[in-house]
């Protein structure tokens, strides 16, 4: 079915994702650069979560690793809305065609299989062999802004940018799923790198923050390297033992012991 795709149509279809792409980069990127980085501190209602700012010309380092990152999401991307419109993919727009209740279901089963790949092939870029040649770029980020979203070696763009269309060719799921899901892997990617945690303290306490991934648990892998490795949910870092979050910020103890601390 590949070569019923028209090599120009495929081409305008590939430059207009990369540009959706970048121009959602930066936007949401810039927005919360600005608002967490960009004014003085005393108007910012969250808690910084790194000592320290950006080197000098890192934010620049960043978005040029994250502009060619969305050169590289927009390539199986295109190819798999190309082969939607053919009827080659799993993506369907009719509500109809499946029972309503399968929308979320769907979703679900998407971000929990996405959620596995993402920790077991970032636990694999950390190998000694891997992290210089895929993954150091990433970390170069150190404290990480909201511009390191995107801001991935080439190999690592290739390795994240493949799962969810492959997915897209053998799960149902409606096209609004897809957006959905592809709108939060933005906002997942920005807000956990922005280097400041925007959510309330009772939302970290409780069970969303003892479950989801916020920017204080993300912020502690760019910290120590060797923990804290999933995307969105916190179930595969503590099944194999690489979950750290509550025991390393003081506004997460309880009450007492922050008294007595």
């Amino acid at each position: 079915m590949l070569t019923e795709i028209p090599p120009g149509k495929l081409l305008i279809t590939f430059l207009a994702l990369t540009a959706i792409i970048a121009v959602r980069y930066f936007l949401i990127s810039g927005l919360f650069y600005w608002l967490l980085w960009g004014r003085k501190p005393e108007k910012v209602h969250a808690i910084k979560l790194m000592e320290g700012t950006p080197r000098p010309g890192a934010v620049a380092k960043e978005i040029r690793w994250s502009l060619i990152s969305s050169f590289i999401y927009a390539a199986p991307a295109a190819v798999v809305l190309e082969l939607w419109q053919l009827g080659g993919t799993a993506i369907y727009n009719d509500v109809n065609a499946y029972p309503l209740w399968y929308i979320p279901v769907s979703i679900g089963i998407y971000l929990f299989a996405h959620d596995t790949y993402f920790y077991w092939t970032h636990r694999l870029m950390h190998l000694k062999t891997l992290f210089p040649v895929m993954h150091r770029v990433h970390h170069e980020s150190r404290p990480p802004t909201p511009w390191a979203a995107f801001s991935f070696h080439p190999y690592e763009s290739i390795l994240g940018a493949i799962f969810i269309p492959l997915i897209a060719l053998l799960v149902p799921i409606h096209v609004g799923g897809i957006l959905f899901i592809l709108t939060l892997m933005t906002l997942a990617a920005v807000f956990n790198h922005s280097g400041y945690e925007i959510f309330p303290k009772w939302w970290l306490r409780g069970p969303p923050g003892r479950h989801l991934i916020t920017a204080a648990h993300h912020d502690l892998h760019h910290k120590y390297f060797s923990c804290n490795y999933a995307l969105y949910f916190r179930f595969w870092d503590k099944l194999m033992g690489t979950d750290i979050m509550e025991t390393e910020y003081d506004f997460l103890q309880p009450a007492a012991a922050r008294k007595t601390a």
